[in-house]
């Protein structure tokens, strides 16, 4: 039987089944319905694009997997390469995974390893958002702050070693002088906070925080997962602010294969370079830089890069705006739009009981959670179709 995620399964409404998927549309037995969250965020290009199933098929031919524990390949290497050559600054070092939450793990592991080897053993703790997720492994739940997801914690009872401020400058201020000595990292989700309720913010705060952090010496971590590769509006919020680690997951490999990457910049990697055993990064994933992966990612960049896919998520947020500007609703507390995303947030939880079914009526996949109805097209969405996404929001109101 399967144990499906975040349901109570003794209540668990029947999920739909999916037969056959392509572009923006997957088919059930009874119907055609547009992805608009684009599987978890992931499946930028749509399904069955042909470049990405060729990139898999090629090389399946060859091998699907060898470990890189002792070997390696052209795949990881070729990918490794185009990071390098795609990632702002020095974000030149790639240790891969097999998910965002372990690239998450491997980052926050970093972080306080870097500090160890150059034997600052008090700093321990770290810094975060209120509302914020990074995954649902336990170091991950812990740097989280959304008892939705992770009351599970409350076990261990409160948080000792890590602090959550505000997206407000004056409290990022404030935490960085009474904590700094303490501190290893800073990690964001940088402008959109995604499962912790769509919650958007500006550059000026992560301006700020790269501030403080070299002013400190403390380390600056973005989890792209969610917002990498376009969908803020920006390549990677990293081109605007750059961290001293950057995770990615999620649209890395277009959603075809879990795969996740965390990239370390000089500073970083150097602080794990020497003669000294004990100093190396201990942490190796079965399937880190799994070959099949590899190959999907290195065309999934390239299909992103040579069909200027920045224009197309430019153009989706100006559809969204229009189409979007002027609806109201006594339940609606507030509307938020950016880059590849829209929410619809309302006033209590209960005002979206029933959505899902209803938009997949109207030929629609949809999946509210808490108190925000959202959309997160996969980028090669048509204007009728992202129409189409758009008015299933609003009907459900009017």
């Amino acid at each position: 039987m399967i144990w499906y995620p975040y349901q109570q399964m003794k209540t668990m409404k029947q999920p739909y089944k999916i037969i056959d998927a392509e572009g923006v549309w997957m088919q059930t037995p009874e119907r055609k319905m547009i992805d608009s969250v684009s599987s978890w965020w992931s499946v930028i290009h749509g399904y069955k694009h042909p470049v990405l199933n060729e990139a898999v098929k090629s090389q399946v031919d060859n091998f699907s997997h060898v470990m890189l524990g002792g070997l390696t390949h052209e795949p990881v290497q070729k990918l490794s390469d185009k990071l390098q050559e795609f990632l702002p600054g020095d974000l030149n070092y790639s240790f891969f995974s097999d998910s965002g939450s372990v690239a998450v793990e491997v980052a926050l592991k970093m972080a306080l390893q870097y500090y160890v080897n150059r034997g600052e053993m008090e700093r321990i703790k770290v810094l975060s958002l209120t509302h914020a997720y990074h995954g649902d492994t336990f170091k991950t739940m812990e740097v989280g702050d959304d008892e939705d997801y992770h009351f599970i914690l409350e076990a261990y009872g409160e948080k000792k070693d890590v602090i959550h401020v505000p997206t407000e400058i004056p409290a990022l201020e404030a935490a960085f002088e009474k904590y700094h000595r303490e501190l290893n990292c800073f990690i964001v989700e940088p402008l959109l906070q995604g499962a912790g309720g769509m919650r958007m913010y500006d550059i000026s705060f992560l301006a700020r925080a790269r501030q403080l952090c070299d002013q400190y010496g403390v380390l600056l971590i973005f989890d792209e997962v969610a917002t990498g590769f376009g969908r803020t509006g920006n390549r990677f919020v990293a081109d605007l602010v750059q961290p001293d680690i950057l995770v990615l997951g999620k649209a890395l490999t277009g959603g075809y294969i879990g795969h996740a990457v965390t990239v370390a910049n000089q500073k970083v990697y150097e602080g794990f370079y020497g003669d000294d055993p004990e100093k190396a990064l201990m942490h190796g994933p079965t399937f880190m830089g799994n070959a099949l992966a590899c190959s999907v990612a290195l065309k999934s960049i390239e299909l992103f890069e040579q069909e200027d896919y920045m224009s197309k998520i430019q153009r989706i947020e100006e559809i969204t705006r229009r189409e979007m500007e002027g609806f109201a609703d006594s339940r609606i507390r507030e509307v938020r739009i950016m880059g590849g995303c829209v929410c619809v947030e309302v006033k209590d939880s209960g005002i979206l009981k029933g959505f899902q079914q209803f938009a997949y009526e109207r030929g629609v996949f949809s999946r509210p959670f808490l108190n925000c109805m959202y959309a997160m097209v996969p980028y090669i969405i048509s204007e009728e179709e992202l129409v189409k996404v758009l008015d299933t929001m609003k009907a459900w109101f009017l």
